[in-house]
């Protein structure tokens, strides 16, 4: 079943997004050599206590999860494409990291990433977080209201395998709302016109991953949570939670 919200409802997720890019900001500030990515976590839990809010991924556990979620986070470095658990991993010069953060506030949930470097920048490393912000930026552009969701996919994979990068299709964007996971998927890649029609009071999470390698495999590391680019590439993610609105999408993860 696929719940279209109310103004008011959109509002109350706004205040669940605005924590999201709080933990964002401040986990990208405390980021830096020698740092955990526990440590890391550790920060997003003080930011999304002290808003007074809730943590999504703490405890979630989906049939692909090997144990319920034991972060606030997903801190995935590198060849980690999602899902990376936040470990005693010490983040090192040049590494790349995706931060995953989903939060919520009075039942409401909103869900965004951001990827960015550690130390000394790769040129390959930041033209891949670059396309990796297009291709979610012509994902938004395309949720509107009267389109199709295919819209959304067609526009995204035009940008990402333009720009000769891998894209999985498996693991894509989702409904969001008082669950953090709700109908209906949100395709990386898709058919223009095709698909769920779309219409005011649809939220969704948009969430492209692109693999440096150009390939689309991946495969599921050890700990049970990991997802990797299958040739060992370096992978980013990003995301925003969106409303779709009568006068256009309206991003929600946003300070």
């Amino acid at each position: 079943m696929i719940e279209l919200k109310s103004a008011g409802e959109i509002a109350a997720m706004r205040e669940a997004g605005k924590v999201v890019a709080g933990v964002q900001a401040a986990v990208r500030e405390r980021a830096g050599i020698g740092v955990t990515l526990k440590q890391l976590d550790e920060v997003a839990r003080t930011v999304i206590e002290e808003a007074g809010a809730g943590a999504s991924f703490l405890g979630y556990h989906p049939s692909f999860g090997a144990t319920p979620y034991p972060g606030v986070i997903c801190t995935s470095v590198n060849g980690v494409m999602l899902h990376g658990l936040p470990t005693a991993y010490k983040l090192r010069d040049g590494d790349l990291i995706s931060v995953d953060c989903g939060a919520y506030i009075d039942g409401w949930h909103a869900d965004g990433t951001v990827s960015f470097t550690v130390g000394h920048a790769r040129e390959e490393d930041l033209k891949l977080i670059k396309v990796a912000e297009e291709t979610l930026a012509a994902g938004i552009e395309a949720a509107l209201p009267g389109g199709r969701m295919g819209d959304i996919g067609h526009a995204m994979s035009t940008v990402g395998r333009g720009a000769g990068y891998g894209m999985q299709n498996d693991f894509g964007g989702h409904g969001i709302g008082r669950a953090m996971h709700e109908s209906p998927f949100v395709p990386n890649e898709a058919r223009r016109g095709r698909g769920l029609r779309l219409r005011p009071g649809l939220v969704i999470a948009i969430e492209p991953s692109l693999m440096a390698g150009g390939g689309d495999d991946y495969y599921l590391a050890d700990d049970g949570w990991s997802l990797c680019s299958g040739d060992g590439s370096r992978s980013v993610h990003v995301e925003h939670t969106v409303a779709i609105t009568s006068d256009g999408p309206v991003v929600l993860t946003v300070p």
